[in-house]
């Protein structure tokens, strides 16, 4: 996997936005395309820890790359190429630092909503769900368990804050005043058809797709799939095998980060706590057996 690449330099780009895993670039010459860059950075309860863990970036980028190929027949995605040899030439010099991990994207206009979609009552939903069986507007069936899943998977948009602070959780009407209804309609139904048909791959390979967050922006008038596409910082994902509803489950993402930082008395704010060799190293098998599972 190479050294651990905690932050990008790339000087003779013009960096525009370094996010808690992701640094964006735009490139001299090419208002029309960004240069999208995973690093290896992770983060827990939106703070970003001190430590990385080496090649988690290769696995979240070879992950978006295979779902983008399976996907493409449902909507258009921003990729143009993950090949570093058919960059811009003044983005070669950086290869060590892009190698594996980075995409050349077309510039969208992004639509500021998160489209999540849930096919498990899982997470906050779980959390919200135990006050009030309504939930997001989603009026839900009494006595269903965590993990239970629903006869149908729900799309339950969210608006995207900005760093440090927590996405919140709209209803569809709340999302049809900030976006019109034609937009909302047709991201609503590409999110589930998305969800769908990654969900029932996914599960040949032993995998739940418990649920998922796209981003979508505009190309033109053209809805388009962007970012990260499924992968464990973007879902919950669950082994099959394993799965029991009525408690929470095991998953192929930062779990075992977040259930060593619940038992320290941290705020959960920064500065984080030094995170132990042994937790980074769990944390960085269940990425690779997610990749693993999925692509091969």
């Amino acid at each position: 996997m190479g050294a651990a690449i905690m932050t990008t330099e790339c000087p003779d780009l013009t960096l525009i936005h370094r996010g808690k895993v992701r640094d964006m670039y735009e490139i001299p010459g090419h208002a029309d395309k960004l240069l999208m860059v995973a690093t290896d950075r992770i983060s827990a309860y939106d703070v970003v820890m001190a430590e990385p863990i080496p090649g988690k970036g290769k696995i979240l980028t070879a992950i978006s790359l295979f779902w983008f190929k399976l996907l493409g027949d449902i909507v258009p995605n921003h990729l143009i190429s993950s090949e570093v040899s058919e960059f811009p030439p003044v983005c070669q010099q950086y290869r060590s630092q892009l190698e594996g991990r980075s995409m050349l994207v077309k510039r969208t206009s992004v639509v500021p909503i998160e489209c999540i979609v849930r096919g498990y009552l899982s997470g906050s939903f779980w959390s919200a769900y135990q006050k009030n069986t309504t939930v997001c507007g989603f009026e839900l069936s009494a006595g269903m368990r965590e993990s239970e899943q629903f006869p149908e998977p729900l799309f339950t948009p969210s608006t995207k804050a900005e760093q440090g602070l927590h996405d919140e959780n709209i209803s569809l009407e709340q999302m049809r005043r900030l976006i019109g209804d034609t937009l909302t309609d047709k991201m609503a139904d590409v999110s589930v058809r998305l969800y769908k048909r990654a969900s029932d791959y996914a599960r040949t390979k032993g995998i739940i797709i418990a649920d998922t967050k796209f981003e979508m922006g505009l190309d033109g008038d053209t809805l388009t799939l962007i970012d990260e596409v499924l992968t464990p910082d973007s879902s919950r994902f669950w082994p099959l095998d394993q799965y029991a509803p009525g408690k929470g489950q095991p998953s192929f993402d930062k779990q075992f980060l977040r259930d060593f930082l619940s038992s320290l008395h941290w705020n959960k704010q920064p500065p984080p706590p030094p995170i132990p060799a042994e937790i980074l190293e769990k944390t960085k098998s269940r990425y690779q057996e997610a990749q693993d599972r999925l692509t091969r």
